[in-house]
């Protein structure tokens, strides 16, 4: 079994925010495959789908960001899904609007729902998709950047890097993460 988790946070104030991009993957997934996330349950809301006879969760974490590993950890449990069967997707800073950028393992960078995931889940070995939303050029504190909606002239960038991302995770529910990796970083 695989988990597809894209991290935001709940709730129509931030719908359409950089910090929810993760959450707009899972919606993309979600409309291009006729799925439906209609499960309710881990603090969370959730698909149980199956692709090629292989069951996939896609999870939207309904706990705020920052305590995403509180949704993730039981749910994981719960169906005794391996670490090493996670994708988590989410927003990057560090990277320009419309870039993404697929890795195996990494450290938080700042980000607090990864922070989340790291305590919870106990390692940093986490397969990851970073969708680039740029850092702000006023001075702006991060969290009101985050939490900031995307201007029109950085929308079709946004939409390319979620349609790619996407891509990625549907590539990687039929091929090694390593060879999808391959891919699409390039």
């Amino acid at each position: 079994m695989k988990c597809i988790v894209g991290l935001g946070n709940p709730g129509r104030k931030y719908k359409e925010t950089r910090h929810n991009i993760g959450f707009m993957v899972i919606d993309e997934l979600v409309k291009r495959n006729n799925w439906e996330l209609d499960k309710s349950k881990f603090n969370g809301k959730y698909a149980m789908e199956r692709v090629d006879g292989e069951k996939i969760i896609l999870l939207q974490p309904q706990t705020f960001m920052n305590l995403s590993g509180e949704s993730l950890r039981p749910l994981m449990d719960f169906y005794q899904i391996d670490v090493e069967d996670i994708l988590v997707i989410y927003d990057d800073l560090d990277l320009p609007t419309g870039k993404i950028r697929l890795r195996q393992k990494g450290g938080h960078g700042g980000h607090n729902g990864i922070r989340s995931l790291i305590d919870h889940l106990g390692t940093k070995e986490f397969k990851r998709i970073r969708i680039g939303v740029g850092r702000p050029v006023k001075p702006i504190p991060v969290v009101d950047y985050v939490l900031g909606k995307f201007p029109k002239e950085e929308q079709d960038d946004v939409a390319a890097s979620i349609t790619k991302s996407a891509d990625a995770c549907e590539a990687w529910l039929k091929s090694p993460f390593l060879e999808v990796m391959n891919e699409y970083n390039n």
